[in-house]
């Protein structure tokens, strides 16, 4: 079972307030054309799919088929996407060897098994085809906005999969190579907007703070708000294994 079971509020939420607009995420598309070096008529996999945008956007920019999977019928339910198949990591609807690389955004610390996680990614994948992780790992939390007005939530981080466990993990299934490095990315053009659209069922380290951390962390967020300037840049890890 994941962290939170996105109903249909949670998921709401998630496609309310966290998909990102493109202009934001230039730095995204260029990494991950470096590593993914898209080739026309290529399967991309898009492991936990959510609503369907990161899919969209690889489908726009690389000219690529991504096939999502996704285990939550609310987040399924809106995306326009296709296809998005019902499954999750551990168990994907594809066959052997039928796709190029596989996309994992914010998702791994759902992932109830990470060993069968990536046997299945290893079996469903072409030889030498990439998995690009895009994630918070603990204890590289800093360049996160959300962490810092939110401190009481790098305990909930600091119970994700970290960057040694996941390689380790990957490693044992067949990956051989990895490589991490920080991509930006443009969260929200203020910090008023950042805090305005802020909403706590879509975030998973904030559902599982207390009421009262929750509470103490939007007073300080909205206490800075009034008097900061310029747009709030986060850095998540592009962890990729081949």
């Amino acid at each position: 079972m994941a962290l939170i079971p996105y109903d249909d509020t949670d998921s709401a939420a998630f496609a309310a307030t966290r998909e990102l607009p493109r202009s934001g995420l230039q730095r995204w598309r260029h990494a991950v054309q470096q590593h993914l070096r898209p080739r026309t008529g290529a399967t991309v996999l898009d492991v936990g799919a959510g609503t369907g945008a990161w899919a969209a956007a690889f489908t726009d920019w690389f000219g690529v088929r991504v096939v999502g999977v996704e285990p939550a019928g609310a987040m399924r339910s809106r995306a326009a996407h296709r296809p998005l198949l019902a499954g999750d990591a551990a168990a994907l609807p594809l066959r052997d060897c039928a796709a190029d690389a596989a996309w994992l955004s914010a998702m791994i610390h759902h992932v109830p098994d990470l060993d069968a996680a990536a046997r299945e990614l290893r079996r469903v994948l072409r030889p030498g085809a990439p998995v690009l992780i895009r994630s918070p790992f603990p204890g590289r939390h800093q360049r996160i906005a959300l962490f810092r007005w939110f401190p009481e939530a790098v305990r909930i981080l600091d119970t994700y999969p970290d960057l040694a466990r996941v390689r380790a993990t990957f490693a044992a299934a067949g990956f051989t190579v990895s490589t991490v490095e920080p991509v930006a990315q443009t969260t929200a053009a203020s910090l008023a907007e950042f805090a305005e659209r802020l909403d706590r069922r879509a975030h998973t380290p904030l559902k599982l703070i207390t009421d009262e951390e929750y509470a103490a962390g939007l007073a300080r967020l909205r206490a800075a708000a009034s008097g900061t300037t310029g747009p709030v840049v986060d850095h998540l890890d592009l962890l990729v294994l081949r």
